[in-house]
């Protein structure tokens, strides 16, 4: 149950709603805002609006039918998803990957996480007010999408993965062009910084205000760079290693005050990690296939053998879970997500009361919630 102020009298509250066409809810959501004044006093997120029954489709669709999926439940992170689904099939089948494409889905993961974050922190600044920043990140952003759609054909919805590697091969000059973007990334954090993090109109904004307690993290499942910014060092890179990503030498940001500028700490951290990776992988990148020759017949009628299994990657929010129950069929028999923006949105009932209607924005948009993964 949301957390709740204390009510002295019925008559000196009045009900508030926050979207579901809010530009700062970024999606669907309605938070229905209780308020004494322009204080909170209860807060409860309401979803459903974009409801599109993935789970259910997952179960009547072959395991390769459901690919482009995927990347629909969040089009943010949407080549991490992709490859997460890929991964958990291939886990359960037994099925081998090339070197060269275990390193290679490393490089657009990050790449894709970078993304993300980068579109988040533009978003959320144009939120408080501050638009110049949202032109950088813009910037910044589509010297990536342009990589990526050089690889993928796509430049938000990625359906790149397939079981036993990669529909396509990264091609010769790859490498160098993701140098360029990398060197234009770096150039810029001390440009971000000076931009946002010395504004003292934004750190007012963000210091102290919606402080989000190590133990409300772990009571509610929150996670990703939202429970980073509490003080909790999980990572499912580093918790539960997958893919290629043992090989990579890389740290995992975190910050104690779990307050707005401590989450917004934690992601530009992570994009410098992200490129820490990369740089790696691009040195380690093998020579040889893509995609694994036994993998071609079977990718379109694949069955799985009988049982269950879970598979978790690190999404641009958090911890990203696929269950998997298989009867031995060309389709799952029960397909359920774990995702990290509906315990990361949840948590908010908490978070809110006590804090202004003016702080909701920041506090909202701290958590960088993508709707159609809550309502997945």
């Amino acid at each position: 149950m949301p957390k709740q102020l204390p009510v002295a009298e019925p008559l000196d509250t009045y009900t508030l709603n926050m979207g579901p066409q809010h530009p700062s809810t970024h999606g669907v959501l309605r938070m229905r805002l209780t308020l004494r004044g322009e204080q909170i006093v209860v807060a409860e997120p309401v979803i459903g609006y974009s409801h599109r029954a993935h789970e259910k489709m997952a179960e009547n669709r072959t395991y390769a039918q459901f690919l482009p999926n995927t990347s629909r439940q969040d089009y943010l992170s949407g080549m991490i998803y992709n490859f997460a689904w890929v991964e958990a099939v291939e886990k359960f089948a037994g099925i081998a990957v090339p070197e060269r494409a275990l390193v290679a889905r490393v490089i657009l993961a990050e790449f894709n996480r970078i993304s993300s974050h980068l579109l988040w922190i533009g978003a959320f600044l144009m939120d408080l007010g501050a638009p110049t920043p949202f032109l950088y990140c813009w910037d910044d952003r589509e010297a990536i999408l342009f990589l990526l759609e050089s690889v993928t054909g796509s430049r938000l919805t990625y359906c790149s993965g397939r079981f036993g590697g990669l529909n396509r091969d990264l091609d010769a000059d790859f490498p160098r062009r993701a140098r360029e973007v990398l060197s234009k990334l770096k150039a810029r954090w001390d440009e971000y910084e000076r931009l946002i993090e010395d504004n003292v109109i934004f750190r007012s904004r963000a210091i102290g205000v919606g402080i989000l307690t190590r133990d409300q993290c772990l009571s509610y499942g929150v996670t990703g760079p939202t429970l980073r910014g509490s003080g909790v060092p999980y990572d499912v890179r580093k918790a539960e290693p997958y893919g290629a990503y043992p090989r990579f030498e890389f740290d995992v940001p975190t910050r104690s005050e779990g307050d707005v500028l401590a989450r917004y700490v934690v992601r530009v951290l992570e994009m410098k990690q992200s490129v820490r990776i990369i740089e790696q992988a691009l040195e380690a990148l093998p020579a040889g296939p893509i995609l694994t020759p036994d993998s071609i017949g079977v990718k379109k009628r694949l069955k799985l053998p009988v049982g269950t299994q879970y598979y978790a990657v690190e999404s641009a929010r958090g911890h990203y879970g696929i269950l998997l129950v298989s009867e031995g069929g060309t389709e799952p028999y029960r397909a359920k997500f774990r995702t990290p923006s509906y315990p990361n949105l949840a948590v908010l009932g908490d978070v809110m009361p006590g804090n202004y209607v003016a702080d909701a924005v920041a506090v909202l948009g701290s958590v960088d919630l993508v709707m159609p993964e809550v309502d997945r």
